[in-house]
């Protein structure tokens, strides 16, 4: 005999399946979705997280994780973004170390492998928070899984909105946090296992789901709102109160024995573990974040910066409302919405207020039916669909601080679990009210699970290279500045400048104080020697924001092309002032003085360009051409052979340094650096026309003839090469001739 309370269960035309077989399918159907994408390339933000962050190098300390933010900044710099998930950054080390480096096939593996876990674990979550239960007549539970459980699960692993945490590597610091979350979640309910009495319950359960709650926080902050969810598990599933008949009794005709039961179970010390925990974890993360919260700007949430209250409250709602839409049809997705891609409503005749007016009047709704319906089971259902929607996002909302986005779409992904519960009971709902037509009904979802399907593997596959990614946004958010950015600079790398032009154009012109776009576009335009055009891009970025070091410098070195030396050295330390350590600057500030004979002030600036970064072959290389140039060559081998213990295998160097053993006659040595050099680089001419000369001088003419002929053989046009071969040439005949 088995003994099951009334749920969703028996409306949802679903096999009934062991558990592990329900869990085994939703990994399998979500690996299915978002497999495609193992062998993606780093994109978006995981150039800033993964590939530039030197806190997955084994050679950086581990405790250096600890006091870094998500993207490798010290947390007490005021340019750090304060995320600090030191455990996501530690998965990603370990990735760098077992793959041997950034090799992104195992980043990816890794996400996959989290949302198949974290999918299948969803069945586990929604029995807890919808029922379904079944048990056999000794009580003990059946190890089936529920039909609506097994159904929201499904829901949730195909949803699309999802493919930003899972194709994304970045994303991992969501799959993480939900993991634990939801371990979390279980923990706490496992506290009241095996005691039909609400007052007793396991301390040493609970403290675990606190511990959980802070690793959860630790891969991402929003972890901590699992706090809030185990609060409602507490009162309305442990203290079965009704949220509705209470507030009656309290307002209208409660006695105080009457609302006092919760004080009975232990419901405050329960609350007092929660509270105390909580606290503890936000002081700790406050005074981890050091100097406040991280200041954002107008460009990255908008809304944010609205003068009037009303606008701000309006705006934010519909950013709600967008969310929604995301979950509700996640068909237009987009890798970022700042930027102009969501325009702020300033006016009530903006036709997009209906949006909000529709989103709450559904919430309003839902919230109604949680309070008032006789079903006891629907407003369980509902609430925790609800509770699950909204507490997980409540993060991302503005109300508490400003967050430094307008919509993301990972900060869905756990409250994307709320929606499938409320799906779920509307699909209940409806093929409860239409019987005859189940096998539609049954036809219908398994098209909504198939369409979702089909749009998770197309998403995935624009995720896995920045190219189909950019471009997949230009038709989502076609007056979004960053997106023409990103597709310009995504072109500008493979070398198409001219379309590059194009769209850093248009994101200046929809964003005429957009800097990077302006320094990157004076770039580009710098190297097609629109030195006039560059300028002025160059001077309006640094304007707009006076503290741009990099445009700076670039200005620096357009003024510098255009022959505008004092302006350009003045440019120069500009960009020196606003980042100390700016090692390209002190190089670009020593090819200055050079051009200007300020052979003293170059060698220090080299010098510094060095000190600050002892892998600067430029600088280095640099030091020794002027040296050698300027008959230092003493001084000139010194600075050589310093330069390549730090660069072993730079041959740029080997040459300048070998040139310069030449002329102190030390040949030997030379022709071993030139011979190095050309075994790392053959097939540059000027390197076998030095070491000819080497051989000329040496009396090695054979040779010397030799490497004449390859270098003229690369390069017949090289400069001096044929006059020396041909004085060789004509040295090698009078040798014949004395000879014979």
């Amino acid at each position: 005999m088995v003994q099951s309370e009334v749920h969703l269960d028996h409306h949802i035309a679903l096999p009934q399946l062991p558990r592990y077989q329900a869990q085994i399918l939703v990994g399998l159907v979500a690996f299915f979705c978002f497999g495609n994408s193992y062998d993606g390339d780093f994109v978006f933000d995981d150039s800033e997280a993964i590939v530039n962050n030197k806190d997955l190098k084994p050679e950086t300390p581990l405790n250096s994780i600890w006091g870094n933010d998500f993207w490798g900044s010290n947390l007490s710099s005021n340019t750090s973004h304060k995320s600090y998930r030191p455990l996501t950054v530690l998965t990603f080390r370990f990735n760098y170390i077992l793959g041997g480096g950034l090799h992104p096939v195992g980043f990816h593996v890794l996400n996959i492998a989290l949302h198949c876990v974290i999918s299948a674990l969803m069945i586990n979550v929604f029995a807890i928070l919808i029922g379904g239960l079944a048990y056999d007549a000794k009580g003990k539970r059946l190890n089936q899984a529920p039909k609506a459980s097994f159904l929201a699960a499904l829901l949730f692993a195909v949803h699309p909105v999802h493919t930003e945490s899972v194709a994304g590597i970045v994303g991992r610091a969501d799959l993480l946090s939900a993991l634990f979350f939801q371990l979390s979640l279980i923990s706490y309910c496992k506290a009241f296992y095996g005691s039909n009495k609400e007052d007793k319950f396991s301390i040493p359960w609970i403290l675990l789901s606190i511990l959980l709650c802070a690793v959860a926080m630790l891969c991402k902050e929003q972890g901590i709102t699992v706090l809030g969810v185990n609060a409602a598990i507490d009162i309305l599933m442990i203290c079965k109160v009704n949220i509705f008949e209470l507030s009656q009794r309290l307002l209208h005709k409660g006695k105080p024995s009457e609302n006092n039961e919760l004080l009975k179970r232990g419901f405050l010390t329960r609350m007092g573990l929660l509270t105390l925990g909580g606290s503890s974890l936000l002081y700790i993360r406050w005074r981890i974040m050091g100097t406040g919260p991280p200041a954002f700007t107008e460009v990255d949430n908008p809304a944010s910066f609205a003068d009037s209250i009303l606008e701000r409250t309006v705006n934010y709602n519909y950013y709600y409302s967008l969310n929604a839409w995301l979950l509700l049809c996640p068909w237009w997705l987009c890798f970022d919405w700042s930027m102009g891609c969501v325009p702020l409503i300033k006016s009530v005749s903006d036709c997009r207020i209906i949006s909000l007016v529709v989103l709450w009047i559904c919430l309003i709704g839902l919230i109604r039916k949680a309070l008032c319906s006789e079903d006891s089971h629907k407003r369980r259902t509902i609430t925790f669909g609800l509770l699950l929607l909204v507490i997980p996002f409540l993060p991302a909302s503005n109300l508490f601080f400003r967050v430094g986005f307008v919509i993301a779409e990972r900060v869905l992904y756990l409250s994307s679990a709320g929606y499938c519960i409320i799906v779920t009971h509307g699909i209940s709902g409806l093929c409860y009210q239409f019987k005859n037509y189940k096998k539609v009904l049954c036809a219908a979802v398994l098209a909504l699970l198939c369409v979702n399907v089909i749009r998770c593997i197309l998403r995935s596959s624009q995720w896995r290279s920045e190219e189909q990614l950019f471009q997949s946004a230009l038709t989502v958010c076609p007056l979004n500045a960053k997106v023409h950015y990103n597709v310009g600079k995504n072109l500008a790398d493979q070398g198409n400048q001219t379309s590059a032009i194009k769209y850093y154009r248009e994101a200046v012109r929809l964003n005429p104080q957009y800097v990077h776009a302006m320094n990157n576009l004076g770039n580009i335009l710098k190297e097609r020697n629109e030195l006039p055009e560059a300028e002025q891009l160059l001077s309006r970025a640094v304007q707009i924001q006076p503290d741009f070091a990099a445009a700076w410098m670039n200005l620096g070195i357009v003024q510098n092309s255009l022959k505008k030396f004092e302006e350009a050295e003045n440019s120069y330390w500009n960009a020196i002032k606003f980042r100390k350590k700016y090692p390209d600057c002190y190089y670009n500030l020593g090819r200055l003085y050079a051009d200007l004979n300020r052979h003293v002030d170059a060698l220090n600036a080299w010098r510094n360009a060095t000190v600050l970064k002892p892998d600067h072959s430029l600088a280095w290389n640099n030091m020794v051409i002027l040296l050698d140039n300027t008959g230092n060559l003493a001084q000139a081998e010194m600075i050589g052979k310093e330069s390549l213990k730090l660069l072993p295998k730079d041959h740029t160097i080997m040459f300048s340094l070998a040139n310069v053993l030449g002329k102190l006659q030390k040949y030997k040595e030379s022709e071993g650096l030139f011979l190095t050099a050309l075994k790392i680089n053959p097939h540059i001419a000027s390197y076998h026309g030095n070491l000819a000369v080497l051989y000329h001088r040496w009396g090695k003419l054979d040779l010397a003839k030799k490497h004449y002929e390859l270098s003229l053989k690369l390069d017949p046009m090289a400069p001096g090469t044929k006059e020396n071969y041909n004085m060789l040439r004509r040295k090698l005949e009078q040798l014949q001739k004395g000879t014979a």
